[in-house]
């Protein structure tokens, strides 16, 4: 009998991979009502994955929940529904829409809607009393997600102090938390975005077309190729140009750039992005740039 051995590669992603399903199955042990939020964009799309994995063969006993802010790009939609259909899964939509409509939420003057999805995503807590919410931040996308734990308890409010994080040592997990509390836990924390794409490729795991090459409608603004869409198009001045482009990341379009590509194919990205200097948010989310900590002072406010 011969065997076939893994190549070092292979074997990061493996330790990686089991290192993630062990915490998903403590969250589904420990855990009363979790939910995992599913945007649909590739790290939820992989963190998805590893929960199927974590508990096959029986279906996963956990809902999705999409905080939707009305300004995402329809491709990235079409996926979640696809996703969720096919898989049989529970899928909770707070959308940002019906805060504005009912005056609980107030538009911003700059039209972006990214800040404002987390009074709906607090308030859905609170109204589907989910005590743990699984999700696909990783450390290295930003220094105030390098400074969280694994199984980060957030307070009444939703709100995160980073003077209060619990030890984590020898894979050591605590999600006890007061009434009123909930736990985030973050399975996929110790991966970069090399580990997730290379991940994608050994699995075979589906994302929304944006994520690679395509001809698209563009802007330049603030260093970043915008697409026109329902938060508006060029202002004065800048001039619309159809390139080849792809995303990097996904969220509110009206502050989540394109990057110039022709990476058609996950080994044409993985190849793209071994060389990048810049993490997908630093080089494409327009409000991480609002301030040094920006990130930061959403994830003391409820963020994800």
């Amino acid at each position: 009998m011969t065997t076939t051995a893994l190549s070092a590669t292979d074997v990061s992603l493996r330790e990686l991979e089991a290192e993630s399903i062990e915490i998903i199955r403590e969250v589904i042990a420990e855990f009363d009502r979790p939910a995992l939020l599913f945007s649909g964009g590739k790290d939820s799309a992989v963190l998805l994955h590893l929960a199927r994995k974590a508990i096959a063969p029986a279906p996963l006993p956990i809902t999705l929940l999409h905080v939707d802010t009305g300004h995402n790009l329809p491709e990235v939609i079409e996926f979640r529904d696809r996703v969720v259909a096919d898989g049989g899964h529970r899928l909770v939509v707070a959308a940002v829409e019906e805060w504005l409509a009912d005056g609980r939420l107030t538009e911003r003057p700059d039209g972006t809607r990214n800040p404002l999805q987390t009074v709906p995503l607090l308030d859905t807590i609170a109204t589907r009393k989910f005590d743990a919410l699984l999700g696909g931040a990783r450390r290295d996308e930003d220094r105030a997600r390098a400074k969280e734990r694994i199984f980060s308890v957030r307070d009444a409010f939703g709100g995160w102090d980073p003077r209060k994080q619990r030890p984590e040592l020898w894979r050591i997990y605590n999600g006890k938390h007061a009434p009123g509390e909930h736990t985030r836990v973050f399975p996929i924390s110790n991966w970069t975005e090399l580990d997730v794409w290379r991940y994608i490729e050994a699995e075979d795991v589906a994302l929304p077309s944006i994520y690679y090459a395509h001809e698209r409608p563009v802007f330049h603004r603030d260093g970043m190729w915008l697409t026109p869409g329902p938060w508006g198009g060029p202002r004065e001045g800048e001039t619309l140009e159809t390139l080849s482009v792809r995303y990097r990341t996904v969220g509110d379009g009206s502050c989540t750039g394109a990057v110039l590509s022709t990476a058609t194919t996950v080994t044409e990205v993985i190849e793209e992005i071994s060389v990048s200097t810049l993490t997908e948010r630093g080089a494409t989310r327009a409000d991480d740039r609002l301030s040094e900590a920006a990130m930061e002072d959403r994830k003391r406010e409820g963020y994800f």
